[in-house]
């Protein structure tokens, strides 16, 4: 059913958003900052939230963080308050599921095509990482015979995500892991956003470096654990039992229609798309499923009702 998206724009709209909610969920990047540029009035937004005792919870799907290193970025940016339990990304989300859906054995290793964030998550779980952001796979020149190509048999998952330092042979290693025993290792994506937003500028996102292996092999992912998918959304729902009884009582907070909009609804709740990332105020009217509400950034919820 079409939704007719409702623009916040008054003090009364945003007031009602405040009495409705009990739980506000927020996507990250181009929502509360863009690369580390901090949006306006996001800070005394957040503020406002918690003085009123809502729940606030970040999720992200940027996997090149974990939950430490995003507790840091928010205290260097100006949030003080925000601890690491609020944090839910896509390369924790990634951990849980391996570890507690899938249940992959301890005693397996596993291949990291992506940053730091999901070889840390994974590490905190328990695994032991291979590939990743390790220097010896840091050259200018491609060699086949590499010593990584004597693969590891006990590497029993791939994961893949965004990654900054791409080259051919850590694209080339992962596909040898993706193809190894007739294709039978699980492969895991963290998210398949295919760019993110950073100071006005789109940059390539972790779908468009999965999508590279993911032709290569012939292979799409066995599981993808950041939005719009259920595993993140489950995860969050486990810690959170209002939420899990009441939905409803929740509003997921992004920049994107087909990730951050999507994954609230799947989820049962309200949605509110800013405008400060991705989307377009004229793409909002042409969508099918458009957001319960939108609005031209985070911080006109604080501005309006001052």
């Amino acid at each position: 059913m079409t939704i007719n998206s409702q623009k916040i724009s008054s003090r009364e709209q945003a007031e009602a958003i405040l009495d409705k909610y009990d739980y506000f969920l927020f996507d990250c990047d181009g929502v509360l900052w863009l690369g580390d540029h901090l949006l306006p009035h996001v800070i005394e937004t957040i503020d406002l939230l918690q003085s009123k005792g809502k729940t606030v919870l970040f999720v992200t799907n940027n996997s090149t963080k974990c939950r430490e290193e995003y507790t840091k970025k928010f205290h260097k940016l100006g949030f003080g308050s925000v601890t690491k339990e609020q944090i839910v990304g896509s390369s924790y989300a990634t951990a849980v599921y391996i570890e507690k859906i899938m249940k992959l054995p301890k005693d397996k290793k596993i291949w990291v095509l992506g940053e730091r964030g999901i070889e840390i998550e994974l590490q905190e779980a328990g695994y032991q990482t291979l590939g990743g952001t390790d220097p010896e796979l840091n050259v200018d020149s491609f060699d086949p015979e590499h010593p990584y190509f004597n693969l590891d048999d006990d590497v029993g998952c791939v994961v893949a995500g965004l990654l900054f330092q791409v080259n051919y042979l850590k694209l080339s290693l992962t596909l040898q892991y993706l193809l190894k025993d007739n294709k039978s290792i699980p492969f895991v994506g963290t998210n398949i956003d295919s760019t993110f937003p950073m100071k006005g500028k789109l940059l390539m996102g972790a779908g468009s470096i999965i999508e590279s292996v993911v032709f290569a092999s012939g292979r799409q992912p066995d599981a993808v654990c950041g939005k719009p998918n259920s595993g993140m959304m489950n995860t969050i729902k486990a810690k959170n039992e209002g939420l899990k009884a009441n939905p409803l009582k929740g509003l997921m907070i992004g920049d994107r229609l087909n990730t951050d909009m999507l994954f609230g609804r799947n989820g049962g709740l309200d949605t509110l798309l800013v405008l400060t990332g991705i989307e377009l105020e004229q793409l909002v009217s042409k969508v099918e499923q458009q957001p319960t509400y939108y609005a031209s950034k985070l911080g006109v919820i604080y501005e309006l009702t001052q």
